[in-house]
């Protein structure tokens, strides 16, 4: 399983396995190219065809954090935690993280950057 990731903290990574890496889309390029909007509705469409997966998850999380409305990403990111599902995220800088950890680093930038706004 694997997927194109933008996290709350703006770091970008591809999610999957060392031995290969099966690619879905999880609206990675529309958040990447600053439309936060368009990503909450395609993944909000991808949600009901895969509601439990982390990657999925994270990036409406990170698509809602965008957009300001940090008590949906902060639902989305504990989803993530949660999620019986769960996988090793290959990060930008080549680390390996497993999907749970990514999506409370998530948690933590978002609760990081609310703290910092009051």
């Amino acid at each position: 399983m694997g997927a194109l990731l933008m996290t709350q903290a703006s770091s970008l990574a591809i999610i999957g396995s060392p031995a290969g890496t099966e690619t879905n889309d999880v609206a990675f390029e529309t958040l990447a190219g600053g439309n936060a909007s368009q990503a909450v509705h395609d993944l909000e469409a991808l949600r009901a065809q895969m509601p439990n997966d982390p990657a999925l998850l994270i990036n409406l999380g990170s698509a809602y954090a965008e957009l300001g409305q940090a008590d949906r990403a902060e639902q989305c990111y504990r989803a993530a935690m949660e999620s019986d599902v769960r996988y090793e995220l290959e990060l930008a800088d080549g680390s390996w993280v497993d999907s749970r950890r990514a999506a409370r680093q998530a948690l933590r930038d978002l609760t990081s950057e609310n703290l910092a706004l009051n």
